[in-house]
């Protein structure tokens, strides 16, 4: 019976019929609860207990090329909704007697394979593919539909039926060898003969569809279903108009006895990358590159710095110049950041961290398309990495490392890195993650999980980096830095994941790997130098070679942005001399007028904050080697330096009289130092951890600050005053699972505002200080997002940022409660910068990234194809 637009099936709200299928009528439907819409198909009969037990099988499955099943009901199931054409309505708009192309052809058959790839691996079988179980959506992503369902559902239809339905629909018919289950057209001669099937069923169906592809007709067709099934017992497909390349690949999967028959879909995988290399070298990259030309104008030149006079290489070096267009730039690199660029490893995808809007995302762009495409929910995102088989992408998003498809859809939260400096992995279910104080090295599953300590730091080493495996997954290749971290000190080692040795092959480089054409590469600043390297030894042979120099790099800690696929195409960003990282200071009003600090362009580390007199601005800088704390006096366009290179400092704030300044550091706690410049710095909280004080109360008697040793946790310790400070014992502001940071007092010590991210994204919240033995309150203030707040001294607002505007919430408190407005925008700024400080006449100080020569160089990513071949040419790895 048809449902009703409007009717409820169980939590969901039907809003559309969509279709009919072999299961039963299929609707569109809208998930409150969730606030998204599904698919919703309704059987006619009830559900058997194994039906719903092998559905939650299914469900399990996440993959970005199969529909997810969301819900199993006792006679409806919930899936994916995916828009987009089926390949059967694809084909059915060509001719009989012309298929698609061969490259659209292999980049839907690579998707579709590895799909079934996904789900034999757990042990389901589809059994029914065909063209109308395949959608392709407008991105060009595939979608494989009802997984396993046809076994599952195991209806069996009476022999009376019209046998004609075969033709269209999944169906079951009784034969006196058994039942026979599937698509005429598209099932297996064992399937037709009613015998058990297993994956190679699904393999022959992959070759029945693939052969469609290519030639418009079925390999396997009759006049009715009897024929048809006829047909795939007896009869040979023709093999005119199949490309020579591609029949071997199919005569593998269309052979009849399933014993001869490709065993396994990875086969099929494997061969699509050997019948295809070619072409996509030839097609695949050229047909993205004219794209790119036609579309957003690449600059294609010669490598100057590379072109030499003796012998050309197997192959050209290309290089390409990519425009990421008016509306999307890169962020600013200033803090420890492992590459913000990533390609996939068979080289025909891209993932970036862009700005575009005032927000920092996660894009992702098919070398076949013209434009990226933003992934939603990744806003904050940061350090992409790929996946071996390409199809998620792994990033940070403040301190949770999460995965996302290629294709888009939710992030998966994956584990709490309170330090993130790289990743690999080290199989299909585990990764090896780069991590600082206290941590070090550690070991996380890759679909989600508490991590693992595989190497804990000693003495000064502050942080291992930019982890990659060594061909035979026994042995990583691991960056270690010292206090302060700087790539000149930095040691790359070869570590044995299993017995935990070390051995030191380069030293001052960091983000090493090895390249199939048997050179071991690493970065020092902006220049990448190239060694041959004994894999048996597990040594370097000769001299290092530099063989690039503009790559960008982290100002903090020298991580170069950049990566490289199998097939040797490297994609980094670029950068200007002397520009990365470097950033000025501006005032900025509620009406939009700025005003340039005269302050010389620096590398700044932490937030620039204001003296309570609005005379001075105290801060944190790299310079060189040294990270130390900063005071500019603004009348007199002079710099004192407070510290001088003893420790790694962040985080500069002032005490309410102006006289003192606190820092944090990273592996030795919280120090002061008199702000005039008279004193050394003297530790005020020992810990081995890194610490970022950020306010200390109106009254001078407590700081609250966030420490990273897990997952960010704010803390207070009280204060006393004399010639100098004094702490008390810290104490934790509260507990939780959630990294909680950047607090800030409320002007009479009652109330704290702080950052979290306990809904997924970050918010400001407000508790009471300090918090009562019950619990207290707690109230949500931002409604889209926000960080590090600040309450004005005067007035009834709180301040904080989302995005790039600066927003304001007036609220209002009593003893006991506290409540607030709706956000407004107090104002909109040029720059996206978290932090942001406040001056006593109401005056923003923003941090303003800048980049010389126009911005030109630094809004673009370059693209090199046959690194491989430049490699080999330049720096002979010999025998």
């Amino acid at each position: 019976m048809a449902l009703d637009i409007g009717s409820r099936v169980g939590p969901y709200t039907i809003t559309a019929e969509i279709g009919a299928g072999g299961m039963g009528v299929v609707y569109r439907a809208h998930d409150s609860r969730l606030g998204r819409d599904v698919a919703v198909k309704v059987s006619s009969e009830r559900f058997s207990e194994r039906f719903e037990r092998e559905a939650r099988a299914v469900a399990a499955l996440n993959h970005p090329n199969i529909c997810t099943l969301h819900d199993v009901g006792p006679d409806y199931l919930v899936m994916e909704l995916v828009e987009g054409e089926t390949l059967a309505d694809m084909l059915a708009q060509r001719s009989r007697s012309s298929g698609l192309p061969l490259d659209e052809t292999l980049r839907i058959a690579r998707q579709i394979a590895s799909a079934l790839d996904a789900a034999h691996d757990t042990g389901i079988v589809h059994r029914d593919l065909k063209p109308g179980n395949i959608k392709v959506k407008d991105d060009g992503t595939v979608k494989v539909l009802d997984f396993g369902l046809a076994k599952m559902h195991g209806t069996v239809e009476p022999a009376s039926r019209d046998i004609e339905k075969l033709t269209h629909s999944p169906t079951l018919l009784a034969t006196q060898a058994g039942l026979i289950l599937g698509t005429a057209a598209y099932m297996s001669p064992e399937q037709a003969r009613g015998k058990a099937v297993d994956k190679r069923a699904d393999i022959w169906a992959f070759g029945v569809v693939v052969y469609e592809m290519l030639t418009g007709r079925r390999p396997f067709d009759g006049e009715d279903a009897s024929t048809t099934v006829a047909a795939v017992i007896q009869s040979e497909p023709r093999w005119d108009g199949i490309p020579q390349s591609m029949q071997r690949l199919l005569k593998r999967c269309l052979t009849k006895d399933p014993r001869r028959r490709l065993r396994d879909i990875g086969d099929v995988w494997e061969l699509l990358e050997v019948e295809t290399s070619a072409t996509h070298s030839r097609s695949g990259t050229a047909g993205w590159i004219a794209a790119a030309v036609a579309t957003i104008g690449v600059a294609i030149a010669l490598w100057t710095p590379w072109r030499g006079v003796d012998r050309p290489a197997e192959r050209d070096l290309v290089q390409l110049e990519i425009d990421l267009g008016p509306d999307v730039t890169l962020p600013p690199l200033v803090i420890p950041t492992p590459s913000s660029v990533a390609i996939s490893p068979d080289g025909r995808r891209l993932a970036y961290i862009g700005v575009a809007g005032g927000s920092v995302r996660l894009f992702t762009r098919s070398l076949d398309q013209p434009r990226a495409t933003a992934l939603a929910g990744t806003e904050g995102a940061s350090n992409p990495i790929f996946s071996p088989d390409g199809q998620w992408v792994l990033f940070l998003d403040g301190t949770t490392l999460k995965k996302i498809s290629v294709a888009g859809g939710g992030a998966v939260a994956l584990t709490q890195v309170s330090i993130f400096a790289g990743a690999t992995w080290i199989d299909d279910r585990n990764l090896l993650v780069g991590s600082g104080v206290p941590h070090g090295l550690l070991r996380a599953p890759a679909d989600g999980g508490a991590p693992m300590q595989v190497l804990a730091l000693n003495g000064k080493e502050t942080f291992y980096s930019m982890p990659s495996m060594l061909p035979g997954g026994e042995d990583a290749l691991i960056a270690v830095y010292s206090t302060p971290p700087d790539t000149d000190t930095a040691l790359i080692d070869v570590l044995s994941l299993k017995d935990r040795s070390r051995k030191t092959v380069v030293r001052g480089g960091s983000a090493a790997r090895y390249l199939p054409s048997g050179h071991l590469i690493y970065s020092n600043r902006n220049t990448m130098f190239a060694v041959p390297f004994d894999l048996e030894r597990r040594e370097p042979r000769g001299t290092a070679v530099p063989v690039l120099t503009d790559v960008a790099y982290d100002p903090a800690a020298g991580m170069p942005q950049m990566d490289i696929s199998r097939d040797g195409t490297l994609v980094y960003r670029r950068s200007v001399a002397g520009a990365a990282g470097t950033s000025t200071l501006e005032w900025f009003d509620a009406a939009g007028k700025r005003q340039p600090l005269r302050m010389r362009m620096a590398r700044f580390v932490s937030t620039p904050r204001v003296s309570p007199d609005g005379k001075k601005i105290a801060t944190t800088i790299r310079d060189g080697s040294s990270q130390d704390v900063w005071v500019y006096d603004i009348e007199r366009d002079s710099m004192t330096r407070l510290t001088f290179g003893t420790q790694t400092f962040v985080s500069a704030i002032w005490s309410p009289d102006g006289r003192f300044i606190v820092c944090g550091s990273i592996g030795n706690g919280l120090f002061w130092a008199p702000a005039d410049g008279g004193g050394q710095p003297q530790q005020l909280v020992g810990r081995r951890s890194i610490s970022f004080p950020h306010q200390i109360s109106s009254d001078g008697k407590r700081l609250v600050y966030y420490e990273i040793d897990g997952t960010p946790q704010i803390w207070t310790v009280p204060l006393e005053q004399d010639n100098g400070l004094k702490a008390g014992t810290p104490e934790r502001f509260m507990s939780t699972q959630s990294a909680d940071v950047a607090a800030a007092f409320s002007p009479d010590g009652r109330w704290l505002a702080y950052e979290s991210n306990e809904s997924g994204r970050s918010e400001i919240y407000v508790r009471p200080f300090p918090v009562p033995a019950a619990g207290g309150g707690k109230w949500k203030v931002s409604n889209n997002g926000g960080t590090w707040p600040i309450w004005p001294a005067k007035g009834r607002d709180i301040l904080y940022r989302s995005g790039n505007q600066v927003m304001a919430a007036t609220y209002t408190a009593t003893a006991d409660s506290f409540s607030n407005e709706k956000p407004r925008v107090l104002a909109t700024t040029p720059g996206s910068a978290p932090g942001f400080d406040l001056a006593p006449d109401g005056r923003l100080l923003l941090m303003m990234p800048t980049i010389a020569d126009g911005g030109n160089s630094e809004q673009t990513l370059m693209f090199v194809q046959n690194f491989y071949d430049e490699l080999r040419r330049r720096v002979p790895v010999g025998k």
